[in-house]
């Protein structure tokens, strides 16, 4: 259980530092770790929650947050993560549908760069409204705040760099567990034993990678080592059986 914890703290470490609460990473762990999926998605919600709010002053106080891109996201997103946190889905589809979209952070660790300030162009707002509300109904149904799946979606569409991003899918993983847990709470949730624990362990991780990510820091090996371990979890959910 020793090394739960060590992986706890550099998944939250490293998400925090690229603008995430690492609700992904938190999945992926708990999965191998067969935690099951109904107690999986409120606690991955809550820790991301801590660690979201952690990043985004960080990158906020650093003059990265970009509200106007942000808004019309989060305006769709919210009323869809939440109707998403409402749904039941069943076991083998959640981890499936898990599996792949731990692959969105595995690209974006691997192959991602940043965006350049004079390769930025001006957001569309149908394609923003429309990305927000189909990211948070995943969201909500997979118990993720959506920062893996924002992130690439701007920087391949060249509308933030990659502080940018970090501080607007901060704030849109934030708006999205808030909403995808209170649709969880309609239906009844469970939390893991071991939840306040993994809070602190979370929390300490997230701060750190927070502050150092918002700052100049190269990360990339650790970077290789979180892609590998989630590359190993979706692997494991998707032929596996989980």
């Amino acid at each position: 259980m020793e090394l739960f914890y060590i992986v706890l703290f550099i998944v939250a470490f490293l998400y925090a530092s690229v603008g995430h609460g690492g609700a992904s990473g938190y999945l992926a762990l708990m999965a191998l770790y067969g935690v099951a999926p109904q107690e999986m998605k409120p606690t991955a919600l809550v820790l991301n929650l801590f660690v979201s709010v952690i990043s985004f002053l960080q990158y906020y106080s650093g003059g990265h947050f970009k509200a106007r891109i942000f808004i019309p996201i989060a305006l769709a997103s919210i009323p869809c993560a939440f109707l998403g946190g409402m749904l039941n889905v069943d076991v083998v589809v959640y981890k499936r549908m898990l599996g792949v979209l731990l692959l969105f952070p595995v690209f974006r660790f691997f192959f991602f760069k940043n965006v350049e300030d004079s390769e930025l162009k001006k957001p569309d707002l149908t394609i923003s409204l429309a990305a927000g509300a189909v990211i948070g109904l995943l969201s909500g149904m997979i118990g993720i705040g959506g920062g893996i799946i924002l992130s690439p979606v701007l920087i391949l569409l060249k509308w933030t760099n990659q502080k940018q991003t970090a501080a607007i899918s901060a704030a849109f993983i934030f708006v999205n567990s808030v909403a995808g847990l209170g649709g969880m709470l309609t239906q009844g949730v469970t939390f893991t034993a071991g939840m306040w624990s993994y809070i602190a362990v979370a929390f300490a991780g997230g701060l750190l990678g927070a502050y150092i990510g918002a700052k100049k820091f190269n990360h990339e090996i650790l970077k290789y080592v979180l892609a590998t371990v989630l590359l190993v979890a979706a692997y494991k959910l998707l032929f596996t059986g989980g």
